[in-house]
């Protein structure tokens, strides 16, 4: 199941908070682990988090025809779907 990820990501029951997950994820990819930042909008059922890496990392996220950023968000609407609820994922550049 999820046993081998960090006990950080594991609340109640083994179900991921959406935004834990997306920096874990994000932060073992990139160069530049210190400067991703992940910011969550939305209350109720209908998350939206954005995603923010160091300029240099955007292509690590993003992937070749954004297949990496497509594997994240799926993984990310499993896990809102476990809670109940929807979310998206914009990857944004770097201010």
């Amino acid at each position: 199941m999820i046993s081998h990820l960090p006990l950080a990501l594991k609340t109640r029951g083994d179900q991921l908070i959406m935004r834990d997950l997306i920096e874990f994820i994000a932060k073992s990819l990139v160069s530049h682990p210190e400067q991703v930042e992940v910011r969550e909008f939305g209350t109720g059922d209908h998350i939206r988090l954005e995603l923010s890496v160091a300029k240099e990392d955007m292509g690590r996220v993003i992937g070749k025809s954004g297949k990496v950023a497509n594997s994240i968000r799926t993984l990310l609407r499993v896990a809102a779907e476990r809670e109940g609820k929807q979310a998206t994922l914009d990857v944004v550049e770097p201010e």
